[in-house]
């Protein structure tokens, strides 16, 4: 396609080419980074709804990780006397999206079978791809055999890759987001004070002329 040949907008402008990087750039931005800063909860209730949300999403439960998270926020809640933030666990499924499903329920299938001492068969990356990429264009129909791959082929050595990487993630991303919601907020404190100090030297100043 040549240049006068460029897809146009209804509104007559070219159409913008996004390309997967700038993609997964606005799921990182708006499902993940936004949800946090804007959390009107303590930095730790924040932080403890990024590890829930991380330890469902590095299991192989596609397509059900929220509804983990929603029925583990009820049990807490109504058993446990411990709360986190829902909306951030629901939002932090999404680290396991259509660009990071394959490679990451890959890793841990091939960690399941390293930790049961086999090795990963010619061809299972392409097979997990095709059988996910099944579940991307066809929706639920594409889950029917992904389950029966996941329960007959690959089911044990990807669930028992997937919990090192649940556990460990989850822990680290408990720390790692605590982290950063607090010097978030210290930045913001800080550059609300220097505003303050800036409006009320102003008046001062106003006030002495």
């Amino acid at each position: 396609m040549n240049k006068a040949e460029t897809p146009k907008t209804k509104f007559g402008g070219p159409t913008r080419r996004v390309g997967w990087r700038n993609r997964l750039r606005r799921v990182i931005r708006y499902r993940l980074h936004i949800p946090m800063i804007r959390s009107p909860h303590s930095p730790e209730f924040t932080a403890r709804g990024v590890m829930v949300g991380m330890a469902w999403a590095m299991l192989p439960l596609v397509g059900i990780q929220m509804a983990c998270v929603f029925v583990t926020w009820v049990i807490t809640r109504r058993f446990f006397k411990w709360d986190f933030s829902l909306p951030n666990g629901l939002a932090w499924t999404w680290v396991t999206n259509v660009f990071t499903l394959v490679p990451c329920y890959y890793v841990f299938y091939v960690t399941g079978l390293f930790l049961m001492g086999s090795q990963s068969q010619e061809g299972d990356y392409e097979k997990i791809s095709g059988l996910i990429k099944g579940i991307v264009d066809q929706g639920m129909a594409g889950i029917v055999p992904w389950l029966k791959a996941l329960v007959v082929d690959w089911g044990v050595p990807m669930a028992i890759g997937s919990l090192p990487w649940s556990a460990g993630l989850a822990i680290l991303s408990y720390y790692l987001s605590l982290r950063f919601v607090r010097a978030y907020r210290e930045r913001r404190a800080h550059k609300m004070r220097q505003a303050q100090e800036v409006r009320t030297g102003q008046t001062e100043s106003d006030l002495g002329d």
